[in-house]
């Protein structure tokens, strides 16, 4: 998306896609929305934009509206990338969060759950190896479908039931938040005789600023962030990682403590400049 006035180009999305490739982080993600309050690139199109340099990073939806984008379109879309990425696709999904979205599609937002629950069902069958689709996904076993759940019980219970993996929102929870809703998730994995230890999780939508400077944390915060999202900025500084490196270093670890196997981080803009800063200033003081 659009922070300022950077504008949307390939080379945009390449020198980012490239730093990350070239700092050894493991995937590239994109989100999804129809209309936002800023230009928002298609997601889908964006990652197939970049397949050629993405290396051996894996390519993640974080998430895909599939209610409204529909299962057999969504499923052909993220089939054709496996594909062509030769098997490196994640394919998130999650009912969406914006009503704008849902009345662009002429769809009532009160129905979002059941649609979704249909819709995703549907696209799990149609992501497996032995799909009716030709070509199929290339990974073996079919694209991996990972649920979005802010942590809600019955979120949770979705998740258990519907998906290979679980992606959280890291500015809807806390570590501790984390915590409790992944040991909730073992619990409805267990009662549905699956294994916990097998079943993956991902922090999405870190949003991400690295700045010794304090004033212009605050600056991306209350003038770039808060507006975006709609939330009191002084409550998302406590869960992102935006501020000095050492800062961020110890937001990621509180969730490396909490069981958070992946995160995936959000610049606000310069995005090689924060993915170079990632790399050589934060992750190296991460507690793993």
């Amino acid at each position: 998306m659009e922070f300022g006035a950077e504008g949307q180009s390939l080379p945009r999305l390449t020198r980012a896609v490239d730093a990350a490739r070239d700092c050894g982080l493991a995937a590239i993600s994109a989100n999804d929305h129809f209309f936002f309050g800023t230009p928002w690139l298609d997601g889908p199109t964006a990652l197939a934009a970049v397949v050629e340099r993405s290396g051996a990073m894996e390519l993640a939806t974080t998430v895909s509206l599939v209610s409204l984008r529909g299962p057999v379109a969504l499923a052909k879309t993220l089939a054709a990338l496996d594909l062509l990425s030769e098997g490196r696709v994640i394919a998130g999904v999650g009912p969406g969060s914006s009503e704008r979205d849902y009345e662009a599609v002429g769809v009532p937002w009160e129905e979002r759950w059941r649609r979704f629950e249909e819709a995703t069902a549907s696209l799990r069958a149609l992501l497996r190896a032995d799909s009716e689709l030709a070509p199929p996904p290339r990974r073996d076993g079919g694209v991996p479908l990972w649920i979005a759940s802010w942590g809600s019980k019955a979120g949770l219970r979705r998740v258990a039931r519907l998906g290979d993996g679980w992606f959280a929102s890291a500015y809807n929870t806390t570590p501790a938040g984390f915590t409790a809703a992944r040991e909730a998730l073992s619990q409805e994995l267990q009662a549905r005789g699956r294994d916990p230890g097998r079943f993956s999780n991902a922090l999405a939508t870190m949003w991400t600023w690295i700045t010794d400077d304090a004033a212009e944390a605050d600056r991306v915060l209350r003038d770039v962030l808060a507006p975006l999202l709609r939330r009191d900025p002084d409550t998302l500084r406590d869960q992102l990682c935006i501020g000095p490196p050492e800062r961020c270093a110890e937001v990621l670890s509180r969730y490396a403590e909490a069981g958070c196997e992946r995160v995936y981080l959000w610049p606000l803009g310069d995005e090689p400049r924060q993915i170079e800063l990632t790399a050589s200033e934060v992750l190296p003081a991460v507690a793993a």
